[in-house]
């Protein structure tokens, strides 16, 4: 089984100490072409006017301070992928808090998808960036195009796209679409409320409940291999489940979106 995560815009600033090694990224072989025409990219929209710069990134005027540091990535601080993350869904899942077994099998079922780096490992050092698939840097196509052949070859060679495989899907739709199994079964966890017998989709509380769903099945006796597995283990901890085709549906009290 693997797990894969949404980077999120929320990120902590690392402690001073060595800056990226590109060959100690995850899948170094395959992606550190694109990591490195990315880096460079994005050093010389740094030199470019402030406004075309936030244009390019599509970031707010507010974030315009994030374009200087997007132009020293080569030599700013690193840390561990899992440090640097610090949205909604990371503080839910909480790496730092994880028993020493799950924490391994986070290191080895755990991918998280960048619109900078492609693919990375919990444990991969990184900087604070900005870089959202939503940017489009001179020259270069959309993220999710200029990822899908690269991403396609790497997920290849790690052995992750396999028959029998199960993956569980934790990214939303700009990150699923630079890579797709064509073999393993995806399943994407969705949420949803329920009041009155209507159901209503809701994005505040999605990042949160992924998080949630992505500790349980680390922390689980036994790492599952199936979709029906994985909704047992979240049945046991309390959870609503339905198991959709290729979804894992988390029904919540539509009394928590008045609160």
């Amino acid at each position: 089984m693997l797990i894969l995560l949404p980077p999120s815009e929320g990120k902590s600033d690392p402690a001073p100490g060595p800056p990226v090694d590109l060959d100690g990224l995850a899948f170094a072989d395959q992606l550190r072409d694109q990591r490195e025409r990315l880096v460079a990219g994005l050093e010389k929209l740094s030199r470019r006017s402030v406004k075309k710069a936030v244009e390019a990134l599509v970031i707010s005027a507010g974030q315009a301070a994030d374009v200087a540091r997007d132009g020293q990535l080569a030599s700013a601080p690193a840390a561990p992928a899992a440090e640097v993350y610090s949205g909604v869904l990371y503080d839910r899942l909480g790496f730092g808090s994880l028993t020493p077994i799950a924490a391994k099998r986070s290191a080895e079922r755990v991918l998280i998808a960048s619109a900078l780096w492609g693919m990375l490992r919990p444990g991969d050092r990184i900087p604070y960036y900005r870089f959202s698939m939503k940017a489009r840097l001179p020259r270069l196509p959309g993220m999710a195009a200029y990822w899908r052949p690269a991403l396609a070859e790497a997920m290849e060679a790690g052995g992750h796209d396999h028959e029998d495989g199960l993956i569980l899907d934790m990214r939303s739709g700009a990150y699923s679409a630079a890579w797709k199994p064509k073999r393993a079964r995806l399943v994407s966890v969705r949420a949803f409320t329920e009041s009155g017998g209507r159901r209503k989709v809701v994005s505040h509380m999605v990042k949160a409940t992924r998080g949630e769903v992505a500790r349980l099945v680390l922390t689980a006796r036994k790492t599952p291999e199936s979709a029906e597995s994985v909704a047992t283990i979240l049945e046991s901890a309390g959870l609503r489940v339905e198991l959709c085709d290729s979804f894992l549906d988390i029904i919540e009290d539509g009394r928590m979106e008045d609160s």
